[in-house]
């Protein structure tokens, strides 16, 4: 029995159809952009305390953040104590209001050197920044 080969090739086949690679192409950028992990700047994290009463503020406030291993930041940028007493002694920070954001594992004996700090540079609009327990 003798088999005949088909040597001969139909009209098309000669051409690659190239949509569906894009379409898989696409598909797999698409599925590479959702599932990379995108790099945020890393910010100062704190848990507020919860308090009953606390009322919001519309004012622009310098910040002060008082981490729970009672580090310092103003504006987001690390202080010691010295470096805010000069910072605060500007003029134009004496008329704003102050804005304490403390972690509720910070160490009491911080927050009230910063109290005390804003107190004895004569800032009178010292708030805590808490959480409205609900």
């Amino acid at each position: 029995m003798k088999f005949k080969r088909h040597t001969k090739l139909e009209f098309g086949l000669e051409q690659i159809d190239i949509a569906p690679l894009i379409d898989v192409i696409f598909q797999l950028l698409v599925f590479f952009m959702l599932s990379s992990s995108f790099t945020f700047q890393s910010g100062i994290h704190v848990k507020l305390p919860k308090a009953v009463t606390s009322d919001t503020i519309k004012e622009e406030n310098f910040i002060i953040t008082i981490t729970s291993e009672n580090i310092i930041y103003l504006n987001d940028q690390v202080i010691t104590l010295k470096e805010l007493k000069t910072k605060l002694q500007a003029p134009t920070i004496k008329n704003r209001p102050m804005l304490i954001k403390s972690d509720r594992r910070a160490s009491m004996g911080r927050i009230v050197d910063v109290w005390d700090l804003c107190r004895n540079l004569g800032i009178e609009k010292i708030n805590i920044a808490t959480n409205q327990e609900n």
